[in-house]
């Protein structure tokens, strides 16, 4: 297949893919907060934990289902012959649009209750305070829904945060897809036990930072909570915060890869050098 026709389809996988994985939390999200239709913090963590689950089984066989810049990232500086560094930018931008559609669909079909719920509670958004209905697009430290005006948590270590939870996903990510791990002779089932991984790192790290471990998931409903009206409490966020939720993920990934080659895989055997 010629590589443009190849890197295309992996491109189209990778924004329905996130978009799915997008829809499924921000939406668990929305449901949440506008209709208190989840009770609990672990209800929409599940939730989400499905979602990665369905859009990994849905894209896997064409694109390997990244749907994470962070771990596009990993992988292409330490599985250099399975996925080049020069792909990874099309599936950044990929991921991307599709965590935009992902964020303008739960705006639309969620609409009328973000209406009641900001009318409600006395919220104009874009002013401050207004991040308790933005949260069901971008993240916010701590969260807005359990810690309404508080500021414990600073950005560094909202950030420190970001990057130990995506170094451990990535970490699972790489153990579960290693052909020579045998615990999971059945790599099929590497999706459902990766949307738990996330479904667990939410119910932990929620509370802090509402568990991003995503670039593109938390920054395309950005961008459509900024266009919708949310403004500078979208972007650049409180306390300037939104890049804690680009930058963390994006050094915690590759971390993660990291820990795992030189811990983890080293026990295996002789390293597969073919797959670096």
């Amino acid at each position: 297949m010629n590589d443009t026709k190849l890197v295309t389809k992996q491109v189209t996988a990778e924004i329905i893919g996130t978009f799915l994985l997008v829809l499924f939390g921000t939406g668990s999200v929305a449901a949440a907060v506008f209709t208190e239709a989840h009770v609990g913090l672990w209800q929409v963590a599940v939730i989400w934990g499905f979602g990665v689950t369905i859009a990994i089984y849905v894209t896997a066989s064409v694109s390997g289902a990244h749907l994470n810049p962070a771990v596009s990232l990993a992988f292409a500086l330490l599985r250099r012959k399975e996925f080049a560094f020069t792909r990874m930018f099309a599936y950044w931008g990929g991921q991307l649009i599709g965590a935009i559609l992902a964020g303008v669909a739960v705006l639309a079909l969620f609409h009328p209750a973000i209406t009641r719920f900001e009318s409600l509670n006395g919220i104009s958004r874009g002013d401050a305070g207004s991040e308790a209905s933005a949260m069901a697009f971008g993240e916010y430290f701590p969260n807005p829904a359990m810690f309404t005006g508080e500021t414990f948590v600073s950005p560094l270590h909202a950030f420190a945060v970001e990057a130990f939870g995506t170094a451990v996903l990535v970490l699972v990510i790489f153990s579960l897809v290693e052909k020579r791990n045998v615990a999971l002779q059945h790599k099929g089932l590497a999706p459902f036990f990766i949307g738990f991984t996330v479904a667990v790192l939410i119910a932990l790290f929620a509370p802090l930072t509402q568990a991003g471990w995503n670039p593109a998931r938390d920054f395309g409903p950005r961008i459509v909570a900024f266009i919708a009206g949310w403004e500078d409490i979208a972007i650049p966020g409180p306390r300037s915060g939104f890049w804690v939720y680009i930058l963390g993920p994006l050094i915690g990934g590759p971390f993660g890869g990291l820990v795992y080659d030189f811990s983890v895989r080293l026990g295996l055997g002789k390293a597969d050098t073919e797959s670096n």
